[in-house]
Order: C-alpha cells, then sequence, then structure tokens
C-alpha cells in the first residue's frame, strides 16, 4: 500500500512504500505478562531506503 501524502525528507520521492517486519520482530506490552504483541509497520522510500515512519499494527493491545 503506498501513502501518496508523503514525501522522503531525505531524497525527495513521493513514492513511499509500507512493510512489516518478519519473524518474531513484535513489540510486547511492557507490563503484562502472556500478552499479545503487535507487528510493527513501517513507511519506507522506494528511492533511497529510508523509514520515514513505524507504528504499531494493533495498538488496543497496549492498553491497561
Amino acid at each position: 500500500m503506498e501513502k501518496q501524502s508523503e514525501q522522503c525528507p531525505k531524497c525527495g520521492c513521493k513514492e513511499i512504500g509500507q512493510g512489516k517486519q518478519a519473524g518474531h520482530a513484535v513489540v510486547l506490552p511492557n507490563n503484562k505478562f502472556f500478552a499479545m504483541g503487535s507487528q510493527i509497520i513501517h513507511h519506507i522510500c522506494t528511492q533511497c531506503g529510508y523509514v520515514l515512519e513505524s507504528y504499531v499494527d494493533k495498538p488496543s493491545r497496549f492498553k491497561e
């Protein structure tokens, strides 16, 4: 999925792709035992590879 409104601050490219980390790259809540984590989603410049932003896919899993 491409975000059209973003532009890379390093090279100026406007083609921004989206990807997620594979394998065991999940973020786990710090304050819960046996909690489910969430994958990390990245918005990445398709020209130079700069990561513009990162966020978790399921933020509700981090609520108290």
